[in-house]
């Protein structure tokens, strides 16, 4: 299947694709650029805005007039774009991370509305277990309050159909698992943690997933060029490739859902002569129908 380049972004970090269907619009961002980028569908067009921090992951409001929320370096924000292309940012919960020079990393929310974001160390050469997985709000009033530590890179955050099971990654080298939840919709809490997918079986690293109508669950497989499609029992379905070895998060969008967009990640100080799209955004049409991106109602 033939990937098509829809925007030659050249991303750092090209990370956490949403669809806004009333816009028929793709929204994403480039973590170190520290931009939330917008590519329209009907011109191509292509507009971006930047952020205080480093912005992670986002999830768009119920209500449009309040934007985005957003996972930054040291918070929860609520992010809202403006006419001189900068995100007026409004700080939701402080995080106190274990360590300096920490972020966060992927999020989205549940199918109720609740924001799920995770938190890594920059420097994943230090392999270090400082990652934790936030939730917002919490249950309890505490809005800081992690649910999950010890990750070093927690991804691959993403909700089946019925809301009841949550897949959750962590992404590092040294890890590459992914894990399924039993998941109470009623009070937004997993259990029965347990390995769904041992990814060291199959080429790539577990990056960014989403998960079609039909319950599977697609994950980008970076270092290998692929996205790959495992059904509900964790059996791989089909993989896709993308010309570029680092697909970052994928994410269902399009007038009827059929597309699959893919951002990726253009390493510095390599050769990409092998790779020149490297950091773009691409689209894939699997034949298969995504799901409408929960917005978050906190």
């Amino acid at each position: 299947m033939q990937a098509e380049l829809i925007v030659d972004a050249r991303n750092g970090t090209g990370e956490s694709p949403v669809w806004n269907s009333q816009e028929q619009a793709l929204y994403w961002v480039d973590i170190p650029a520290r931009t939330l980028n917008r590519w329209t569908a009907a011109d191509g067009s292509v507009q971006s805005w930047v952020a205080p921090e480093m912005i992670a992951c986002i999830a768009r409001c119920a209500n449009p007039a309040d934007g985005w929320i957003a996972g930054l370096e040291n918070g929860i924000f609520r992010v809202k774009p403006t006419e001189d292309h900068t995100l007026d940012a409004v700080r939701l919960t402080e995080t106190r991370h274990d360590s300096t020079n920490m972020r966060f990393n992927d999020g989205r929310c549940d199918r109720q509305g609740r924001f799920w974001a995770g938190t890594m160390l920059m420097d994943m050469g230090a392999a270090a277990r400082v990652g934790k997985l936030y939730r917002y709000p919490a249950s309890d009033g505490l809005a800081s309050k992690a649910v999950f530590d010890d990750f070093i890179v927690p991804n691959g955050l993403a909700f089946s159909p019925d809301g009841r099971t949550m897949y959750l990654s962590d992404s590092h080298p040294s890890a590459q698992l992914i894990w399924s939840f039993d998941y109470d919709t009623d009070s937004g809490t997993p259990s029965n943690r347990r390995v769904f997918v041992d990814m060291n079986a199959y080429p790539g690293r577990p990056d960014g997933a989403a998960v079609d109508e039909d319950g599977c669950y697609w994950i980008c497989g970076n270092d290998a060029g692929l996205i790959h499609r495992f059904t509900p029992d964790g059996r791989l379905d089909r993989s896709l490739e993308v010309p570029v070895k680092k697909p970052a998060m994928c994410a269902f969008g399009g007038a009827t859902l059929d597309t699959l967009f893919v951002t990726s990640i253009r390493p510095g100080g390599v050769d990409l002569s092998d790779q020149p799209l490297a950091g773009g955004v691409f689209a894939l049409r699997p034949g298969i129908k995504g799901l409408e991106e929960p917005v978050f109602k906190g």
